[in-house]
């Protein structure tokens, strides 16, 4: 008999906003966004929760930092 539990973590972007100013680095665009995260076991959620993540445009997709 084999048992397969099948857990995870989903995430979605809520909103995007651009956020005044400009990198002091690279002067690229800074992103304001509101990530929603859900852990699932079995396919049933457990716990979900909001982030505000700040992203700069020309460093890619690697966040800047999370609060």
């Amino acid at each position: 008999m084999c048992l397969v539990f099948v857990c995870g973590e989903d995430e979605r972007v809520v909103s995007r906003q651009p956020a005044p100013g400009a990198c002091p680095y690279c002067r690229g665009m800074i992103q304001a966004m509101d990530v929603e995260s859900q852990w699932n076991f079995c396919f049933l959620p457990l716990y979900s929760k909001t982030k505000r993540r700040v992203f700069i445009g020309s460093l890619g997709s690697a966040p800047l930092r999370s609060t």
